[in-house]
């Protein structure tokens, strides 16, 4: 099976003989993960992260011990990770375990005036196209195409917190297990807090239900929440809510970083480059920010 992955998701994993060294028993390797529960300052002091009870919180090495080691990803995959949330019910290394990877996009400020107004099945139908037009590019690399079924859970967005989320449904070659991707975006003065998790469509109602005591325990802290950005000195991204939604299906999930490949047969991530890929979809990305910009 295989599964597509944000630039920063999360994938099972099964440990595989030998992965994680002779000399290491996965007791060993997840106790030196560094797990942490309370109130965690993610770096830079960006955020503030209120550890729900049924989580535990990894720091950065945690999180590229985990994604690098146990979970197969290249060294580039996690380098930028600010932490991960792990459920404290299960092991991230046994079949049924997950994680939340959480990262930065120093975007800019996201104006979020076409929240309001958003045709999210007119959204799908472009981001559909995206991703068949990517899969030509997944031939070529030897990866099976995707196919975008649909919204898992269709965008909501808190215009009081600037939080906005949603969930897609895709389905990878042949397989009939569909693959589950859970998008969680905080917007701030100088970009977007990403939170990212994949995982199997059978865990739709669990993630849904987790996902939703991380939104209310995640907040941008001072100097860097939406509220404090400055126009005309500080940065503006290049597109709004729909353009965020967007740029999930192509740079938010790899498609513009390179291609997120979640291979849950060998149990780990693998991600592989694709500029003509990267071409095509910053002039699919950029026509689709003039349309909204003139309408």
């Amino acid at each position: 099976m295989r599964k597509q992955a944000a630039a920063c998701a999360f994938v099972l994993w099964t440990l595989a003989p030998g992965i994680l060294g002779a000399e290491t028993t996965p007791e060993e390797f997840e106790a030196k993960l560094g797990y942490q529960t309370g109130t965690v300052t993610l770096s830079g002091g960006i955020a503030t992260l209120r550890v729900p009870p049924s989580f535990r919180y990894i720091g950065p090495e945690g999180s590229r011990r985990l994604l690098n080691e146990a979970w197969g990803n290249p060294k580039e995959a996690a380098q930028d990770v600010l932490g991960m949330l792990i459920p404290s019910g299960v092991s991230p290394l046994s079949e049924e375990g997950w994680g939340i990877v959480i990262t930065f996009d120093e975007d800019g400020y996201v104006d979020d005036a076409d929240a309001a107004k958003m045709d999210y099945a007119k959204l799908l139908r472009q981001m559909q196209e995206q991703t068949t037009a990517a899969n030509e590019q997944r031939r070529k690399q030897g990866f099976d195409p995707v196919r975008l079924v649909g919204w898992a859970e269709p965008p909501s967005y808190d215009a009081a917190a600037h939080k906005i989320y949603w969930a897609k449904e895709l389905a990878f070659g042949t397989n009939t297990d569909h693959t589950l991707n859970y998008n969680i975006r905080i917007l701030g003065r100088r970009g977007v807090l990403v939170l990212n998790a994949v995982a199997g469509m059978h865990q739709l109602a669990a993630i849904r239900s987790e996902a939703r005591n991380v939104l209310s325990a995640v907040d941008l802290n001072e100097g860097h929440r939406y509220t404090d950005y400055l126009p005309g000195k500080d940065k503006a991204a290049e597109y709004g809510i729909a353009g965020l939604i967007l740029g999930a299906a192509a740079a938010k999930t790899g498609l513009l970083k390179g291609l997120w490949l979640g291979a849950l047969a060998f149990k780990k991530l693998i991600i592989a480059g694709g500029v003509a890929v990267v071409a095509f979809l910053k002039r699919v990305l950029g026509g689709r920010q003039g349309d909204q910009r003139n309408a």
